[in-house]
């Protein structure tokens, strides 16, 4: 006997038995192919609402991970503002991102009424995501490493839009002048959301002495 609609409504291509005749009509309810929630659907697995985005985010493979990271930078929360490393060569450029959410602790002052990730801080994203580049790998053990560097400048630094909670703050930086011996080190760094462009500067950074 095919089950009340009220209780569960199913899809092709799950069977549902009948003793009613061949020709007898099946029900709206059950032929339709969307029955309101209330009504506890079944949906076939080969056939469940929406567009499948669930399996499209941007989950990118770390070449470096939060860990690797850490083991570079001396940054730790709250200021720690590169969650993955995905391209890298050392003295060249680096690619990375930090996933933006309403859980980093500048939002609630910043501002109490529309959050808005504060422009200082995506440069100085961009200027971690350039350490990381300047930072030889190969300088020793954890005792020997000098992994401490500053801004030196900062110039044609320029923001295009807000960067807000939800938003992936994709970043690239390139390094125009290296110089290891001094410690100096200059590069074009960009972040985007998306295709925007949201922020851009010319870094220069220092390694500490």
């Amino acid at each position: 006997m095919i089950a009340s609609a009220a209780n569960v409504a199913l899809k092709a291509p799950f069977s549902v038995s009948s003793t009613a005749s061949p020709s007898s009509k099946r029900s709206p309810m059950l032929a339709s192919p969307r029955v309101s929630r209330a009504l506890g659907v079944v949906y076939a697995a080969s056939e469940l609402p929406g567009s499948g985005v669930e399996k499209e985010g941007p989950n990118f493979a770390p070449l470096k991970d939060i860990q690797a990271i850490m083991q570079i930078l001396p940054h730790r929360y709250p200021f720690l503002l590169v969650d993955r490393v995905l391209e890298w060569e050392y003295g060249k450029y680096a690619v990375g991102y930090k996933c933006v959410t309403i859980n980093d602790n500048f939002f609630p002052g910043h501002f109490p009424q529309r959050a808005i990730m504060p422009g200082v801080l995506q440069v100085e994203a961009l200027a971690q995501l350039a350490g990381i580049v300047m930072l030889d790998p190969e300088a020793g053990s954890d005792s020997e490493k000098n992994n401490n560097f500053f801004f030196g400048g900062v110039d044609n630094c320029k923001w295009r839009r807000p960067v807000v909670p939800g938003d992936m703050l994709m970043m690239r930086v390139d390094v125009t002048k290296f110089n290891p011996r001094f410690g100096i080190c200059k590069t074009a760094a960009k972040a985007f959301v998306g295709a925007d462009l949201v922020c851009e500067a010319d870094l220069t950074l220092v390694l500490a002495k």
